[in-house]
């Protein structure tokens, strides 16, 4: 068996036991998914899960007591913001559209927000199988925001335009996305 596979059985075998501790909520399913994936070294996630030490001990003996899930990220990664000066830009915009003092979704936008800091597609740094996972999960806990995605953005791409249009920065030169030589970057397929 390859290493690849042996992996993706470890990572299947991990969420099945996850998600059978998990409380059945519209997240359980997509962070028993990134947990196994982080778990076994399989996203961009840092220490932690990205969030604070006393939020990460809330969420995983909420969802998943018992597990022995590591504190520390088994990839080696560790939590560095420094290099992220949009990381407040990005709570903001996801609590803005986000339900209200809600601890399931501080934790969601919390750890989404740690998935930006990698450097590949949002649904891979955050150790989600599949994109229609993240575009589930996005439209789950942000309904209004994914609808403005109309066009099918790549995720990642779509929060930081976001961003920049809420300050009123149009970095693309071209008049419209439709035109655009990068076209393919911004809504190609990601898998």
């Amino acid at each position: 068996m390859s290493i690849a596979l042996k992996l993706q059985d470890d990572r299947e075998i991990l969420y099945a036991r996850l998600k059978s501790q998990a409380i059945a909520t519209p997240n359980h399913e997509w962070l028993a998914c990134m947990v196994s994936s982080w778990c076994l070294g399989k996203s961009a996630l840092p220490d932690y899960l990205g969030l604070e030490p006393l939020q990460f001990n809330g969420l995983i003996s909420h969802y998943f007591p018992d597990c022995g899930i590591p504190e520390q990220a088994p990839s080696g990664i560790r939590q560095d913001f420094s290099r992220m000066l949009e990381r407040d830009d990005l709570v903001n915009l996801l609590k803005h559209y986000s339900q209200p003092h809600a601890f399931e979704s501080d934790c969601i936008i919390s750890i989404i927000v740690a998935g930006c800091l990698g450097s590949d597609h949002l649904w891979q740094d955050l150790g989600l199988w599949s994109r229609s996972q993240l575009s589930a999960m996005l439209c789950c806990n942000f309904p209004e925001l994914a609808g403005k995605n109309d066009k099918d953005m790549k995720w990642k791409k779509f929060l930081y335009k976001q961003l920049c249009e809420a300050e009123g920065l149009y970095l693309c030169r071209a008049p419209s996305c439709d035109v655009c030589s990068d076209y393919s970057k911004c809504y190609g397929p990601e898998d």
